[in-house]
């Protein structure tokens, strides 16, 4: 299973790529995922495209990216339910990802 969004990366000190391991942390669930793909590097404010397959993420940047999960879990989609949609990822027990 992938689980597919579009995150920003938040007080986070060097470069997040392909094969990075780390807690995501979704309402009650805490499950540790790697990332599969990045899928692109957007313009936080117009959501606009940057760069397609972006090599890695830094500090202040947005990107569509494929995490996928070390054990079953259960996300819904921000597009039905906003409220429920959304997920923390953490490393050293400091947040630096959110998605939206």
């Amino acid at each position: 299973m992938r689980l597919g969004a579009q995150v920003i990366i938040m007080n986070y000190p060097g470069h997040i790529g392909i094969g990075y391991s780390l807690v995501l942390d979704c309402h009650t669930s805490h499950i540790a995922v790697k990332f599969a793909e990045i899928l692109n590097n957007i313009n936080k404010c117009s959501g606009k495209e940057l760069e397609k397959e972006a090599k890695f993420l830094k500090n202040g940047d947005a990107g569509m990216v494929k995490l996928i999960p070390t054990k079953p879990m259960v996300v819904e989609t921000f597009a039905e339910y906003p409220t429920l949609g959304h997920f923390t990822v953490k490393d050293m027990r400091q947040t630096f990802k959110q998605d939206t």
